[in-house]
Protein backbone atom coordinates (compact mmCIF):
# COMPACT_ATOMS: atom_id res chain seq x y z
CA UNK A 1 0.00 0.00 0.00
CA UNK A 2 2.77 2.65 1.11
CA UNK A 3 4.33 1.76 -2.34
CA UNK A 4 1.22 2.27 -4.16
CA UNK A 5 0.52 5.51 -2.63
CA UNK A 6 4.57 6.66 -3.53
CA UNK A 7 3.97 6.01 -6.77
CA UNK A 8 1.17 7.95 -7.04
CA UNK A 9 2.18 10.98 -5.05
CA UNK A 10 5.76 10.79 -8.02
CA UNK A 11 3.52 10.81 -10.64
CA UNK A 12 1.07 13.39 -9.31
CA UNK A 13 4.45 15.44 -8.84
CA UNK A 14 4.80 15.05 -12.17
CA UNK A 15 1.46 15.87 -13.55
CA UNK A 16 1.11 18.98 -11.91
CA UNK A 17 4.90 20.27 -13.16
CA UNK A 18 3.86 19.48 -16.32
CA UNK A 19 0.48 21.45 -16.10
CA UNK A 20 2.32 24.43 -14.34
CA UNK A 21 4.60 24.67 -17.55
CA UNK A 22 1.96 24.37 -20.00
CA UNK A 23 -0.38 26.95 -18.14
CA UNK A 24 2.63 29.31 -17.88
CA UNK A 25 3.82 28.80 -21.69
CA UNK A 26 0.01 29.76 -22.53
CA UNK A 27 -0.26 32.26 -20.23
CA UNK A 28 3.22 33.83 -21.75
CA UNK A 29 2.38 33.59 -24.99
CA UNK A 30 -1.19 35.57 -24.60
CA UNK A 31 1.21 38.01 -23.15
CA UNK A 32 3.90 38.90 -25.30
CA UNK A 33 3.17 37.01 -28.93
CA UNK A 34 -0.77 36.86 -28.77
CA UNK A 35 -3.02 40.34 -28.96
CA UNK A 36 -3.91 39.73 -25.67
CA UNK A 37 -1.40 41.93 -23.72
CA UNK A 38 -2.68 42.33 -20.30
CA UNK A 39 -0.97 45.25 -19.61
CA UNK A 40 -2.22 47.38 -22.34
CA UNK A 41 -5.90 45.78 -21.49
CA UNK A 42 -5.60 47.50 -17.81
CA UNK A 43 -4.72 50.73 -18.99
CA UNK A 44 -7.21 51.04 -21.48
CA UNK A 45 -7.27 54.51 -23.48
CA UNK A 46 -4.77 55.97 -20.47
CA UNK A 47 -1.93 54.07 -22.82
CA UNK A 48 1.75 55.63 -22.56
CA UNK A 49 4.93 54.57 -22.82
CA UNK A 50 6.41 54.91 -19.74
CA UNK A 51 3.38 53.83 -17.79
CA UNK A 52 3.21 50.77 -19.72
CA UNK A 53 7.05 50.15 -19.19
CA UNK A 54 6.59 50.55 -15.50
CA UNK A 55 3.78 48.22 -15.01
CA UNK A 56 5.54 45.56 -17.14
CA UNK A 57 8.39 45.31 -14.47
CA UNK A 58 5.99 46.06 -11.77
CA UNK A 59 4.27 42.42 -12.75
CA UNK A 60 7.82 41.24 -13.92
CA UNK A 61 6.28 40.99 -17.24
CA UNK A 62 9.79 42.30 -18.66
CA UNK A 63 11.96 39.35 -17.60
CA UNK A 64 13.22 36.86 -19.70
CA UNK A 65 10.38 33.65 -20.08
CA UNK A 66 12.53 31.08 -17.67
CA UNK A 67 13.11 33.44 -14.68
CA UNK A 68 9.02 34.45 -14.98
CA UNK A 69 8.19 30.81 -15.64
CA UNK A 70 10.13 30.25 -11.87
CA UNK A 71 8.65 33.25 -10.48
CA UNK A 72 5.57 31.65 -11.67
CA UNK A 73 6.17 28.57 -9.39
CA UNK A 74 7.49 30.02 -6.68
CA UNK A 75 4.10 32.25 -6.67
CA UNK A 76 2.33 28.73 -6.81
CA UNK A 77 4.35 27.72 -4.07
CA UNK A 78 3.18 30.28 -1.66
CA UNK A 79 -0.37 30.24 -3.06
CA UNK A 80 -0.53 33.37 -4.43
CA UNK A 81 -0.31 32.99 -7.96
CA UNK A 82 1.10 36.25 -8.37
CA UNK A 83 -0.87 39.71 -8.46
CA UNK A 84 -4.28 39.27 -10.53
CA UNK A 85 -4.12 42.13 -13.52
CA UNK A 86 -7.95 42.95 -13.20
CA UNK A 87 -7.87 43.77 -9.53
CA UNK A 88 -5.11 45.59 -8.45
CA UNK A 89 -3.03 44.89 -5.14
CA UNK A 90 -5.20 41.55 -5.07
CA UNK A 91 -3.25 38.23 -5.47
CA UNK A 92 -4.89 36.13 -8.38
CA UNK A 93 -5.34 33.11 -5.42
CA UNK A 94 -7.36 35.92 -3.09
CA UNK A 95 -10.09 35.95 -5.88
CA UNK A 96 -10.26 32.95 -6.53
CA UNK A 97 -11.20 31.29 -3.32
CA UNK A 98 -13.53 33.79 -2.74
CA UNK A 99 -15.56 32.29 -5.57
CA UNK A 100 -14.62 28.50 -4.46
CA UNK A 101 -17.21 27.95 -1.81
CA UNK A 102 -20.05 28.64 -4.23
CA UNK A 103 -19.08 25.96 -6.73
CA UNK A 104 -17.84 23.71 -3.87
CA UNK A 105 -21.11 23.75 -2.54
CA UNK A 106 -23.01 23.55 -5.85
CA UNK A 107 -20.89 20.71 -6.95
CA UNK A 108 -21.12 18.62 -4.02
CA UNK A 109 -25.30 18.80 -3.98
CA UNK A 110 -25.18 18.16 -7.59
CA UNK A 111 -22.66 14.77 -7.13
CA UNK A 112 -24.81 13.99 -4.19
CA UNK A 113 -27.91 14.05 -5.68
CA UNK A 114 -26.89 12.26 -8.93
CA UNK A 115 -26.00 9.26 -6.96
CA UNK A 116 -28.99 9.18 -4.49
CA UNK A 117 -31.05 8.94 -7.61
CA UNK A 118 -29.08 7.41 -10.63
CA UNK A 119 -27.65 4.18 -8.51
CA UNK A 120 -31.09 3.16 -7.28
CA UNK A 121 -33.00 3.65 -10.69
CA UNK A 122 -30.30 1.57 -12.16
CA UNK A 123 -30.47 -1.01 -10.07
CA UNK A 124 -34.07 -1.13 -10.34
CA UNK A 125 -34.11 -1.49 -13.62
CA UNK A 126 -31.60 -4.39 -13.83
CA UNK A 127 -33.86 -6.34 -10.62
CA UNK A 128 -36.69 -5.77 -13.06
CA UNK A 129 -35.18 -6.49 -16.42
CA UNK A 130 -37.42 -6.14 -19.44
CA UNK A 131 -40.98 -5.15 -17.51
CA UNK A 132 -42.59 -2.13 -17.60
CA UNK A 133 -40.61 -0.87 -14.45
CA UNK A 134 -37.61 -1.65 -16.39
CA UNK A 135 -38.60 -0.14 -19.32
CA UNK A 136 -40.42 3.02 -17.72
CA UNK A 137 -36.88 4.17 -15.92
CA UNK A 138 -34.54 3.75 -18.46
CA UNK A 139 -36.54 5.78 -21.26
CA UNK A 140 -36.95 8.73 -18.07
CA UNK A 141 -33.43 8.59 -17.57
CA UNK A 142 -31.80 8.27 -20.58
CA UNK A 143 -34.33 11.11 -22.49
CA UNK A 144 -33.10 13.49 -19.41
CA UNK A 145 -29.03 12.17 -20.10
CA UNK A 146 -29.87 13.18 -24.04
CA UNK A 147 -31.22 16.58 -23.31
CA UNK A 148 -28.37 19.59 -22.69
CA UNK A 149 -28.72 21.09 -19.43
CA UNK A 150 -28.89 24.48 -21.12
CA UNK A 151 -32.43 23.77 -22.70
CA UNK A 152 -33.73 22.35 -19.35
CA UNK A 153 -32.17 25.69 -17.70
CA UNK A 154 -33.60 27.50 -20.56
CA UNK A 155 -36.92 25.87 -20.32
CA UNK A 156 -37.73 25.86 -16.67
CA UNK A 157 -36.30 29.87 -16.80
CA UNK A 158 -39.14 30.56 -19.12
CA UNK A 159 -41.66 28.70 -17.44
CA UNK A 160 -40.75 30.10 -14.22
CA UNK A 161 -41.07 33.92 -15.99
CA UNK A 162 -44.44 32.75 -16.88
CA UNK A 163 -45.73 31.61 -13.57
CA UNK A 164 -44.60 34.68 -11.90
CA UNK A 165 -46.02 37.04 -14.36
CA UNK A 166 -49.85 35.03 -14.26
CA UNK A 167 -48.80 35.89 -10.02
CA UNK A 168 -48.74 31.55 -9.71
CA UNK A 169 -46.08 29.91 -7.46
CA UNK A 170 -43.02 30.09 -9.11
CA UNK A 171 -39.44 29.64 -8.04
CA UNK A 172 -36.18 31.85 -8.70
CA UNK A 173 -34.33 31.99 -11.90
CA UNK A 174 -30.78 33.29 -10.66
CA UNK A 175 -29.26 32.73 -7.46
CA UNK A 176 -27.86 31.13 -5.01
CA UNK A 177 -28.80 32.85 -1.51
CA UNK A 178 -32.22 30.86 -0.53
CA UNK A 179 -32.63 27.08 -0.70
CA UNK A 180 -35.54 27.96 -2.89
CA UNK A 181 -32.67 29.45 -5.28
CA UNK A 182 -30.92 25.90 -5.12
CA UNK A 183 -33.55 23.69 -6.07
CA UNK A 184 -33.45 24.31 -10.01
CA UNK A 185 -29.56 24.18 -10.77
CA UNK A 186 -29.27 21.38 -8.39
CA UNK A 187 -31.61 19.28 -9.83
CA UNK A 188 -31.76 20.32 -13.31
CA UNK A 189 -28.31 19.17 -13.41
CA UNK A 190 -28.14 16.19 -10.94
CA UNK A 191 -31.36 14.86 -13.00
CA UNK A 192 -29.77 15.26 -16.49
CA UNK A 193 -26.12 13.32 -14.87
CA UNK A 194 -28.75 10.59 -12.97
CA UNK A 195 -29.16 9.27 -16.69
CA UNK A 196 -26.12 8.46 -16.98
CA UNK A 197 -25.09 6.55 -13.66
CA UNK A 198 -28.62 4.65 -14.19
CA UNK A 199 -27.65 3.19 -17.32
CA UNK A 200 -24.32 1.98 -16.24
CA UNK A 201 -25.48 1.22 -12.78
CA UNK A 202 -28.29 -1.13 -14.69
CA UNK A 203 -25.97 -2.75 -17.04
CA UNK A 204 -23.11 -3.58 -14.53
CA UNK A 205 -25.55 -4.95 -12.11
CA UNK A 206 -27.52 -6.71 -15.35
CA UNK A 207 -24.08 -8.09 -15.83
CA UNK A 208 -22.75 -9.60 -12.28
CA UNK A 209 -26.56 -11.29 -11.92
CA UNK A 210 -25.72 -13.35 -14.93
CA UNK A 211 -22.16 -14.58 -13.09
CA UNK A 212 -21.78 -18.41 -12.36
CA UNK A 213 -20.92 -16.40 -8.42
CA UNK A 214 -24.46 -15.37 -8.14
CA UNK A 215 -26.16 -18.26 -9.33
CA UNK A 216 -24.21 -20.32 -6.61
CA UNK A 217 -24.89 -18.48 -4.16
CA UNK A 218 -28.89 -18.40 -4.97
CA UNK A 219 -28.54 -22.49 -5.02
CA UNK A 220 -27.04 -22.41 -1.70
CA UNK A 221 -30.45 -21.00 -0.53
CA UNK A 222 -29.28 -17.77 0.20
CA UNK A 223 -31.95 -14.77 0.71
CA UNK A 224 -32.12 -12.62 -2.42
CA UNK A 225 -31.33 -9.11 -0.55
CA UNK A 226 -27.95 -11.11 0.76
CA UNK A 227 -27.43 -12.53 -3.03
CA UNK A 228 -27.91 -8.55 -3.92
CA UNK A 229 -26.44 -6.97 -1.72
CA UNK A 230 -22.86 -9.41 -0.71
CA UNK A 231 -22.41 -10.91 -4.59
CA UNK A 232 -23.74 -8.74 -6.97
CA UNK A 233 -23.71 -4.98 -5.91
CA UNK A 234 -20.07 -5.50 -4.67
CA UNK A 235 -18.69 -6.37 -7.50
CA UNK A 236 -20.90 -4.15 -9.71
CA UNK A 237 -19.55 -1.28 -8.06
CA UNK A 238 -15.89 -1.03 -9.68
CA UNK A 239 -16.95 0.49 -12.77
CA UNK A 240 -18.96 3.03 -10.92
CA UNK A 241 -15.65 4.07 -9.15
CA UNK A 242 -14.08 4.92 -12.55
CA UNK A 243 -17.28 6.87 -13.36
CA UNK A 244 -17.72 8.49 -9.74
CA UNK A 245 -13.54 9.63 -9.47
CA UNK A 246 -13.51 12.34 -12.35
CA UNK A 247 -17.17 13.37 -10.82
CA UNK A 248 -15.38 14.51 -7.83
CA UNK A 249 -14.13 17.39 -9.54
CA UNK A 250 -17.63 18.91 -9.22
CA UNK A 251 -17.14 19.01 -6.17
CA UNK A 252 -14.40 22.07 -6.45
CA UNK A 253 -15.12 23.47 -9.85
CA UNK A 254 -18.85 23.28 -9.90
CA UNK A 255 -20.80 23.61 -13.50
CA UNK A 256 -20.30 26.08 -15.67
CA UNK A 257 -23.23 25.97 -17.60
CA UNK A 258 -25.29 25.52 -14.48
CA UNK A 259 -23.49 28.37 -12.37
CA UNK A 260 -23.57 30.95 -15.52
CA UNK A 261 -27.24 30.62 -16.42
CA UNK A 262 -28.24 30.47 -12.38
CA UNK A 263 -26.20 33.47 -11.88
CA UNK A 264 -24.23 31.81 -9.46
CA UNK A 265 -20.93 33.37 -8.26
CA UNK A 266 -18.77 30.51 -8.54
CA UNK A 267 -15.37 29.64 -10.23
CA UNK A 268 -17.13 30.16 -13.82
CA UNK A 269 -17.85 33.69 -13.63
CA UNK A 270 -14.17 34.49 -12.46
CA UNK A 271 -12.58 32.69 -15.20
CA UNK A 272 -14.65 33.74 -17.64
CA UNK A 273 -14.20 37.34 -16.44
CA UNK A 274 -10.64 36.49 -16.30
CA UNK A 275 -10.65 35.54 -20.17
CA UNK A 276 -12.28 38.50 -20.96
CA UNK A 277 -10.11 40.93 -19.22
CA UNK A 278 -6.91 38.86 -20.29
CA UNK A 279 -6.10 38.21 -16.44
CA UNK A 280 -3.73 35.60 -16.81
CA UNK A 281 -3.03 34.81 -12.87
CA UNK A 282 -6.08 34.19 -12.41
CA UNK A 283 -6.87 31.67 -15.75
CA UNK A 284 -3.99 29.58 -14.41
CA UNK A 285 -5.30 29.59 -11.07
CA UNK A 286 -7.88 28.14 -11.96
CA UNK A 287 -6.61 25.77 -14.65
CA UNK A 288 -4.62 24.30 -12.03
CA UNK A 289 -6.94 24.24 -9.26
CA UNK A 290 -9.52 22.12 -11.80
CA UNK A 291 -6.06 20.09 -13.00
CA UNK A 292 -5.28 19.47 -9.38
CA UNK A 293 -8.97 17.98 -8.56
CA UNK A 294 -9.26 15.50 -11.20
CA UNK A 295 -5.50 14.12 -10.70
CA UNK A 296 -6.25 13.80 -7.31
CA UNK A 297 -10.24 12.27 -7.80
CA UNK A 298 -8.46 9.60 -10.32
CA UNK A 299 -5.82 9.27 -7.36
CA UNK A 300 -8.64 8.55 -4.91
CA UNK A 301 -10.62 6.29 -7.25
CA UNK A 302 -7.50 4.13 -7.89
CA UNK A 303 -7.10 3.58 -3.84
CA UNK A 304 -10.75 3.17 -3.65
CA UNK A 305 -10.39 0.53 -6.40
CA UNK A 306 -7.96 -1.96 -3.52
CA UNK A 307 -10.46 -1.12 -0.81
CA UNK A 308 -13.54 -2.75 -2.67
CA UNK A 309 -12.11 -5.54 -4.34
CA UNK A 310 -8.99 -7.19 -2.78
CA UNK A 311 -7.84 -8.75 -5.82
CA UNK A 312 -6.75 -5.85 -7.85
CA UNK A 313 -2.94 -5.43 -6.69
CA UNK A 314 -1.84 -1.87 -6.40
CA UNK A 315 1.99 -3.25 -5.29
Amino acid sequence: MYRFLLYRAIGLLFVLLSVTFITFIFGYWGAHVGTGDPIKSMMGTHFDQQSYLRLQHEYGLDLPWWQQYFNFVGNLLHGTFGLSFNYPERQAWDVVKGALPYSAELGLEILALTLVIGIPAGIIGALRANTHVDTGITTTFITFYALPDIALILFFQVLMVSLYQHHLPSLPIAGWNTWQSRIAPVLITATTGAGYFTRLTRTTVLEVLGQDYVRTARAKGLVESVVIARHALRNAILPLLSAIGPSLAFIVTGVFITEQFFNIPGISNVTLDAISQRDYPIIQATTFLICITVVVANALTDVAYAIVDPRISIE
